[in-house]
């Protein structure tokens, strides 16, 4: 094969030569050009969330992962009570790092065919007034659902609570806007909608809560608060930062902006969806989730019932012919997911079903 393989998982995505290219530099850590680099990347965040006026950006090395339980550490007090909407693996993942914080923890558990409930979140802070914040996942990658974003800020505006929102895997393909949804933190990643590469998270925390933030946060290397004073102060990281992760997401972001930013994006993600479910259907795959739920982000399927099924052969056949799958992510019902983001268009993805034809074929795997 005389490309790699395409990468239809939700991170890492597959990126642009462009983007590639952009790590071919070694940068100085400390040096002014890397600084305005840094710099650069931090103002292009703001601008997309339209949030200039309303939040900080802080980049933080690692793993979105790294960045959630940063958020976490530094918004809510060590004696606050963060109240977690669940309705996947990634909501688990939220509520079981602020328990391992310390932080008094409440899950509100919903179906995982279904989005959140604000009506139910309303009802929660009307009878708990110790939650002092909420964390939910804006795009649910275990399923693919999409959560109500907007009504939950505003369920959480009404009862004066912090919201701490997981856009992992959302941001820069759905519409997130600062001046429209309120949220104290609002986390997302370098290898996801952006397709840039993996290694840097990043956090939008809102102007009039982070100097409240200062030395809440357990960990030196996860205060966000501090990494932004430091920031602010000196035009650098604290410690070693991911130069080249920073360098190919500056020049993820400048694309971004050259093919028409959000709009553009979520157009391509859209389309790449809708080909991938309608070939699916055709080879006689379900999607997990009804159509009005699905973002268009990850779609999760149900596997197929045949005795010859066996994922692990399935994921084997179909990367030999240039396509990478995910596991699913449910307990209680086998699937398989297949993510729509990365530099791809509607020709992978129809490549990508046509290798999935192949696949059941040879594995005589029936459908129906």
């Amino acid at each position: 094969m005389d490309r790699d393989a395409i990468l239809l998982t939700p991170g890492p995505l597959t990126t642009t030569l462009r983007t590639k290219l952009a790590m071919l530099r070694d940068w100085g850590s400390w040096d002014a050009e890397f600084n305005a680099l840094t710099a650069e990347v931090r103002s292009l965040l703001l601008a997309i969330a339209h949030a200039q006026d309303t939040h900080v950006v802080v980049p933080l090395q690692g793993s979105g992962t790294f960045s959630v339980e940063a958020a976490v550490a530094t918004l809510v007090p060590r004696d606050g009570h963060i109240l977690v909407l669940d309705n996947g693996a990634y909501c688990k993942r939220l509520g079981r790092l602020a328990t391992l914080m310390g932080r008094r923890t409440t899950i509100a558990a919903h179906a995982e065919d279904a989005p959140v409930s604000a009506d139910a979140l309303d009802a929660r802070l009307r009878d708990d007034p110790s939650i002092t914040h909420v964390g939910v996942i804006h795009c649910e990658t275990g399923t693919g659902v999409l959560n109500p974003l907007q009504a939950v800020s505003e369920v959480c505006e009404r009862h004066g609570k912090g919201l701490i929102v997981d856009a992992m895997s959302s941001f820069a393909a759905l519409e997130i806007d600062a001046r429209r949804v309120r949220f104290d933190a609002l986390v997302a990643a370098s290898g996801k909608c952006l397709e840039g590469v993996p290694g840097m998270g990043f956090v939008f925390i809102r102007k009039a809560v982070l100097d409240a933030c200062a030395g809440r946060s357990h960990s030196l290397a996860m205060d966000l608060h501090d990494q932004h004073v430091y920031m602010e102060k000196t035009g650098q990281w604290r410690f070693t930062p991911p130069t080249h992760v920073v360098a190919a997401l500056a020049e993820a972001i400048r694309q971004f902006i050259e093919a028409g930013g959000q709009p553009a994006r979520l157009a391509r993600y859209t389309d790449n969806c809708r080909t991938l479910i309608d070939g699916m259907a055709e080879l006689g795959f379900k999607p997990f989730l009804r159509s009005e739920l699905q973002a268009p982000i990850i779609v999760t399927f149900h596997a197929p019932a045949s005795p010859h099924y066996d994922f692990k052969k399935f994921y084997l056949a179909v990367k030999q012919r240039g396509f990478i799958l995910y596991p699913g992510k449910l307990t209680q019902v086998e699937t398989f997911r297949v993510g729509c983001i990365g530099a791809i268009g509607r020709n992978e993805m129809q490549q990508a079903v046509n290798a999935v034809a192949d696949a059941l074929r040879d594995l005589d795997i029936a459908t129906n």
